[in-house]
């Protein structure tokens, strides 16, 4: 027994880590405590994303055409996060919708762990990685989110790892970055920051080569080797159902001046909200740190702070990719000038003490042991019952509406909201075809026009609703069409409540067919 016990203590393996305790506190506070795991719901193409994989299990292949709504039935469409939404299929028929919030919140836990681990083997002093690693969590809880971008955060993070290391000690392991790319760009459609990224740091090396004459030959040696491995993932990424046409169909998108205009996400950031907040400290911190690498002529790592903080500038949807990219080379840099200023004071004081204790935790919060499943395991075991999502938030779409409406509507062309359209697919996908869902990319700006022309109430709603033919309209209180349909004779209101409101056509609508439909609207 004494001998099992001293194997034990020598196991190091097996004792608890500061990790542990950081991932048990990251899933209990993100997604225990608070809303729960019902806040990764708060966007509805979660809906669409699970119908999406419903119908890929079905017909064991992937869908080229709309299958959703009755605007573009049968129009060409990518599916281009085809592999998320199986995922979140077979997840959802097993456990339902806690299912797919459970897969989403451990990816995001695990993307924080991994991205700390990655400020520690930079160098960076743990209470600095600390500080760093909360500022960067409030940036990126824009998008704590149960979808298919939670993939390519965590695989941002492990990618710019082996980046890293290879860039130190050079070895064929960077290599695996082209099967991975493969993956990546089956989930999401996020790989696009992989190559960006290595075309920067390939830049910057190059420059690096060329300003120091010494290193000429090994800069220019690493500088085409990233290159080679930018060109390598891209390759790699036309392994997807739909080859070079899914670049061609991203990029537009990207690109899209409508786009930029029309969806939130892809407009510059409103500096109001808590999480943008974050966003900009993180950001002048990377921007002041950047000017102290430039002078030290570390062009590479200043070009991609420079890069990702140009475009999280542009678009919101690119500040989690800022966040993951800046967040080790602040962290790094800061935990730098914290030293240089620590050495010189006295040795009992508190800037030296705290200096010393970054050190020594640093090991320990790099290293998870067994016991970090078993103390996430517990966490999400010991969720109450009452903050499992059974549904989507009833505080943001109109649950409780629809499930008393659900047989009324069904067969009806229901105009609502984009984001209440990936709910209605999801409560009532196949029946229910609907108007416009969260796929801002296929729907494209001449359907989105009408769409916030009937949104504002614009001039022209009413033959708008003719050209659709709807039958219901389901939307939030006080829109502007709300006291429209109240003034016009062809519209009753049919039920409300605090959150939305149902009108109905005061005449029997017409049930022409989906492809009849949409040859009216072309």
């Amino acid at each position: 027994m004494r001998q099992f016990y001293a194997s034990i203590r020598g196991a190091g393996w097996l004792r608890p880590s500061l990790a542990d305790l950081l991932l048990v506190s990251l899933v209990g506070w993100l997604f225990v405590s608070g809303q729960g795991w019902s806040a990764l719901l708060a966007d509805g193409d979660a809906g669409w994303h699970i119908r999406a994989g419903d119908w890929m299990l079905q017909h064991r292949t992937v869908p080229i055409s709309d299958i959703f709504s009755f605007s573009r039935s049968g129009a060409p469409w990518f599916a281009w996060e085809w592999l998320s939404d199986v995922v979140f299929s077979l997840l959802h028929r097993a456990w339902g919708l806690a299912g797919v919030t459970v897969l989403s919140g451990c990816v995001i836990a695990l993307t924080a762990l991994a991205l700390l681990g990655d400020m520690l083997r930079r160098g960076a002093s743990a209470l600095v990685s600390l500080a760093v690693l909360l500022l960067s969590l409030g940036a990126i809880s824009i998008h704590f989110l149960a979808r298919p971008h939670v993939f390519t955060l965590l695989l941002l993070v492990v990618a710019l790892r082996m980046v890293e290391r290879d860039r130190r000690q050079p070895g064929a392991a960077v290599w695996l970055l082209i099967p991975l790319s493969v993956l990546w760009v089956n989930l999401h459609g996020g790989f696009f920051a992989l190559p960006a990224s290595l075309a920067a740091l390939a830049v910057g090396t190059a420059l690096e080569a060329f300003l120091e004459p010494e290193r000429r030959a090994t800069g220019w040696r690493r500088s085409r080797r990233l290159g080679a491995l930018a060109g390598g993932v891209m390759a790699a990424s036309l392994v997807n159902p739909y080859g070079i046409g899914l670049h061609r169909h991203v990029a537009g998108y990207l690109t899209s001046d409508w786009i930029r205009n029309a969806v939130e996400e892809f407009q510059a950031p409103k500096f109001r909200s808590e999480n943008l907040l974050y966003f900009e400290g993180l950001l002048l911190a990377a921007l002041l740190l950047a000017g102290a690498l430039a002078a030290r002529r570390r062009w590479a790592d200043t070009l991609l702070i420079l890069l990702w903080g140009h475009l999280a500038l542009g678009s919101v949807r690119h500040v989690p990719v800022f966040a993951i990219v800046a967040a080790p080379l602040v962290a790094v840099e800061s935990s730098r000038l914290w030293e240089r200023w620590a050495s010189r004071q006295p040795s009992r004081s508190a800037g030296r003490i705290l200096c010393g204790l970054g050190e020594d935790l640093r090991p320990s919060f790099q290293r998870l042991s067994p016991w970090s499943v078993v103390l996430a395991a517990a966490a999400i075991g010991l969720t109450p019952g009452s903050r499992w999502p059974r549904d989507f938030p009833e505080a943001k779409f109109p649950v409780a509406l629809l499930r008393a409406e659900s047989s009324h509507l069904a067969g009806l062309r229901v105009f609502t909201p984009d984001q209440w359209g990936d709910y209605l697919i999801y409560s009532g996908w196949p029946r229910q075809r609907v108007f416009i869902d969260g796929r801002s990319d296929f729907y494209g700006p001449s359907l989105g026009e009408e769409y916030l022309r009937l949104v504002e109430g614009r001039p022209g709603w009413e033959q708008l609703f003719q050209k659709y033919d709807f039958g219901a309209v389901l939307i939030p209180r006080s829109w502007p069409l709300e006291a429209l349909l109240d003034r016009d004779p062809g519209w009753q209101r049919r039920k409300a409540d605090a959150l939305a409101v149902l009108f109905q056509r005061a005449r029997e609508p017409s049930l022409a067919p989906p492809n009849e439909i949409a040859r009216r609207g072309r």
